[in-house]
């Protein structure tokens, strides 16, 4: 079977992953890996027995890359995923794709320009249960849908640095909503602040709203002193709860509560082999760059929302 021969631009704090996980596919072969630390570049490298580069550039220029996975800091995340799709590689760019949404939209052009594959890193929608959610959802097992929940709160991470919690970290149940409800918002209206992190902010409420009524509302901050990471759908007939920490699923229906159970996976895996499967057969991926796209323009149109004190149409 074909390998598909991957680097990785940013070996960081979630790029190193995205590094192992490539040696771990039957389906890829790491060749390389980038970051602008040379310490890190060369650990990194010499770790999985790869060739190390500090100038992307250069890599880019290595004709036996074919794919990337960009994990740089977020303001370098456009410029990156962009050289590549013009070097004609394969990308899988992380959340949340770009610094707004204008680049976003460069990036679409880029990769249609130049006939690769690019995907965004949006691995909750590989865990399981949110793959059983959206199916109960579309067969209305849960009765009509009315709203969802979703919770993602913890302390600060001092990973942390060139982006606020809203793009960071709520940007995810964006998607995951999207996702679920097969749809998109038609306005968002948002409360975010910053308490300890004078640069950006570090709490957000956002609430969605739909054309026929439903809604969703999404908290997230780096306040809580623990971790908690959960999505509640709420239908006429059901209420399904998730743990994306334990991956458990809850099926709260009149007369029972059910638990059904999936083995526990690691998302960035899935992820992976899934951008793997798309670029060597050709397939579209489950995370599209519109998809990256419409979830920044939503989290842009939450922090415009805070800004301003009203609801932000979108359209």
């Amino acid at each position: 079977m074909k390998k598909l021969d991957v680097a990785v631009i940013g070996t960081g704090f979630w790029g190193k992953n995205h590094a192992r996980i490539y040696t771990e596919l039957d389906s890829t072969q790491l060749v390389a890996i980038c970051d602008v630390n040379p310490e890190r570049a060369k650990s990194i490298a010499n770790k999985f027995g790869v060739k190390a580069y500090t100038d992307s550039r250069r890599m880019l220029k290595n004709e036996e890359v074919e794919a990337v996975s960009v994990c740089t800091r977020s303001t370098s995340l456009f410029k990156e995923a962009y050289s590549a799709l013009k070097a004609e590689k394969h990308v899988l760019v992380e959340k949340p794709m770009s610094t707004n949404s204008k680049q976003a939209s460069k990036l679409l052009q880029a990769a249609e320009e130049h006939h690769v594959c690019l995907t965004v890193g949006f691995l909750m929608r590989f865990i399981p249960g949110i793959q059983k959610i959206r199916e109960d959802i579309e067969t209305k097992k849960i009765g009509e849908l009315v709203c969802a929940t979703a919770k993602r709160v913890s302390f600060w991470p001092e990973r942390i640095g060139d982006v606020g919690v809203v793009k960071d970290t709520a940007i995810h149940d964006i998607d995951i909503m999207r996702f679920v409800f097969n749809e998109d918002p038609i306005a968002v209206y948002a409360k975010t602040g910053s308490m300890r992190h004078r640069k950006f902010e570090d709490y957000s409420q956002i609430m969605m709203t739909y054309k026929d009524g439903k809604s969703a509302f999404i908290e997230s901050n780096w306040l809580t002193p623990y971790k908690t990471r959960n999505l509640v759908v709420t239908g006429s007939k059901a209420i399904m709860k998730l743990d994306y920490i334990t991956q458990e699923v809850w099926i709260e229906e009149a007369s029972q509560n059910l638990q059904p159970r999936f083995p526990r996976q690691e998302p960035l895996k899935l992820e992976l082999q899934h951008f793997t499967e798309c670029v060597l057969k050709d397939k579209k991926p489950l995370v599209t760059g519109v998809d990256g796209l419409k979830a920044l323009e939503i989290a842009e149109a939450a922090l415009k929302s805070s800004t301003k004190s009203k609801a932000i149409k979108i359209g």
